[in-house]
């Protein structure tokens, strides 16, 4: 399992410099285009570029189809590749990135339309159901881990049932306009992305480290590790 880790790893650099130059190039098409605004609070009134997000958005997805083929490498050179295949892991891996995908599209069409506050409690909704329909007809399971430092007091695990599904639900539209709402304040929105990708980062570390589901949390590392590398060139020029 570390040799995916490590390719994802180089494959988040790379993208990382990908952004770092694409922001900058991409500044006069976005101001031609009228996607821009005027940065408040500053003696100059200077018409800045906005909505880079879609374009860190696409960088990492473009990060995470050249990666889709690593953690299954072993499978595809199999001579009979579709009988060990692991058909549940890789379809999660695509429903996650068709999530992904509709979300950096909505926040796209929030900076481009303006979208109303209904709107932006629907659709964050509905981009959540791909990943939890997969979930539910792989595994439907809807007992949580709990991390090891409260196992002694709560146990490993805890089932939530039928809330599971409410709480995740929910979880995606809190998630996305608790951060939204901030937007207007230079590198508050992307800072605390990149603070709450780290965490996630670090929590699976410790995770893997105490062997807890270990490849459930490669699983989430390989998705966490280029969402912070680009997240982490849009801080740089957004902050």
């Amino acid at each position: 399992m570390l040799l995916p880790v490590v390719i994802n790893i180089i494959i988040s650099i790379g993208a990382y410099l990908l952004a770092i130059n694409l922001i900058p190039n991409l500044k006069n098409m976005f101001l031609k285009a009228k996607i821009c605004g005027i940065d408040m609070n500053k003696s100059e009134k200077i018409q800045i570029p906005e909505a880079f997000g879609v374009v860190t958005g696409c960088v990492f997805l473009i990060a995470m189809f050249l990666f889709i083929p690593i953690p299954f490498g072993s499978y595809l050179l199999d001579n009979k590749p579709d009988e060990n295949f692991p058909h549940n892991e890789f379809v999660e891996l695509i429903s996650a990135l068709l999530s992904i995908c509709c979300m950096i599209l909505l926040g796209f069409a929030d900076d481009v339309l303006d979208l109303r506050w209904r709107h932006k409690l629907l659709l964050p909704t509905i981009a959540s159901l791909p990943l939890l329909m997969v979930y539910y007809v792989n595994f439907n399971s809807t007992t949580v881990v709990l991390p090891s430092i409260v196992h002694s007091i709560l146990g490993k695990f805890i089932n939530i049932g039928f809330f599971y599904y409410v709480y995740m639900g929910m979880l995606a539209v809190f998630c996305t306009n608790a951060i939204n709402i901030l937007a207007g304040i230079n590198g508050l929105e992307v800072g605390q992305s990149l603070v709450i990708a780290a965490s996630i980062i670090l929590f699976n570390l410790i995770q893997i480290m105490n062997d807890s589901v270990a490849e459930k949390h490669h699983f989430s590392l390989y998705f966490m590790i280029p969402y912070a590398s680009t997240t982490l060139a849009l801080w740089k020029f957004n902050k």
